[in-house]
């Protein structure tokens, strides 16, 4: 019998400020996969090694660059490590995942997070596993060992992560998709064996409150910047000074964005930062400036200001204002000859989703064709 099913992912904004891989929040800018597996159109996914028709909408981030094949693209190659570690080798036959993705890609905004979340769940609910939310984020980090913007994509709301330490046998195996800030495993490929189940609770997290009224300004430059190469300027060693600086903040951050009214002179200082974004400056053109002049004092409802994830995006917390602080800060980018778009976003607190959808849905016929 057919079934569709739609999984829904948010984006995610990490760190926040001095919560340098520890804080995450989750952005209500979803990453969507509508899925339909029959069985009778089996003839319609014969073509991939897999069994899966993959395709993509044409407003989609990255339409066109983004690799169709199961075994390439990063949330099949996810779902089938998932599906694999339960001794199910592919997809159903006549499955087919359409993806719409508005989450700009290699921005901050944690796309392929994003992408390794929505793979665990389509393995999860292809497979009818039956994993929590708990367990499948261990399927997570083991693909993806930064936990602030995959808790929060998974989780929802405004998250605190940290995770164990794994041994080296624990990740050698070559049938782990790994996501780009990963080092390849050092050995263990024999793709004809089930690849082990993931160590129970990798990751630990809470949630924190978050206020309402807190609204979150993505402002978004028109350029890439990998993870890997925005650590790659990150210095291997720390003073004690600035650590003590950021766990600090840290510790006063997470409590000063729960409480009503929101207080511009706690938040602001509070999301300030000496372990990242003073060393990432190099590589986005008028971040020293953005993070300096762009304050409560010179636009009213402006809360706090920080550089989103690995960047380039710029994170504002605000509650009112929303367009003016937008445009200041896309001026100051646009001084350094840098375009850049901007959304306005709430915090997504029920973070990925999964819900089915009716077999007659209009999203079986034309949004599964193939582009």
């Amino acid at each position: 019998m057919a079934r569709s099913f739609l999984i829904k992912v948010p984006a995610s904004s990490a760190n926040i400020g001095p919560g340098y891989d520890v804080l995450g929040v989750a952005l209500a800018l979803f990453l969507e996969l509508e899925v339909t597996i029959d069985s009778s159109k089996a003839s319609e996914t014969n073509a991939d090694p897999n069994n899966c028709l993959l395709s993509y909408s044409e407003d989609s981030e990255g339409y066109g660059n983004v690799p169709l094949s199961s075994d390439a693209n990063l949330i099949t190659r996810t779902a089938l490590y998932v599906l694999r570690c339960s001794n199910i080798r592919k997809f159903p036959l006549g499955t087919k995942v359409h993806v719409r993705n508005p989450i700009p890609l290699g921005r901050g905004l944690g796309s392929s997070g994003a992408a390794v979340v929505a793979g665990v769940m389509l393995g999860n609910e292809i497979g009818q596993l039956g994993f929590t939310k708990q367990r499948m984020l261990d399927f997570c980090l083991m693909i993806e060992r930064h936990p602030d913007n995959i808790t929060a994509a998974m989780m929802g709301s405004f998250c605190g992560s940290f995770l164990r330490a794994l041994t080296p046998q624990e990740v050698e195996r070559r049938e782990i998709p790994l996501a780009e800030v990963l080092p390849e495993p050092s050995g263990g490929e024999d793709t004809g064996l089930v690849p082990p189940l993931p160590p129970i609770d990798i990751g630990r997290h809470v949630k924190y409150n978050w206020n309402p009224k807190i609204k979150c300004i993505a402002i978004i430059p028109q350029f890439e910047l990998s993870t890997a190469d925005s650590r790659s300027v990150l210095p291997k060693a720390y003073t004690t000074e600035d650590l003590v600086f950021n766990l600090q903040r840290l510790a006063v951050l997470t409590n000063a964005l729960t409480l009503d009214p929101p207080n511009p002179d706690l938040i602001y200082p509070a999301m300030q930062d000496r372990v990242h974004q003073p060393y990432r400056k190099i590589l986005i053109p008028g971040l020293t400036e953005i993070l300096q002049s762009v304050t409560p004092t010179t636009h009213k409802g402006l809360l706090g200001i920080c550089l989103s994830g690995a960047g380039p995006t710029i994170l504002a917390l605000a509650t009112e204002n929303f367009e003016e602080i937008a445009h200041e800060i896309i001026n100051t980018f646009d001084k350094e000859n840098v375009k850049c778009t901007w959304k306005l976003l709430d915090v997504a607190h029920d973070g990925s989703t999964v819900e089915p959808l009716p077999a007659s849905s209009p999203v079986d016929a034309p949004a599964f064709q193939d582009e």
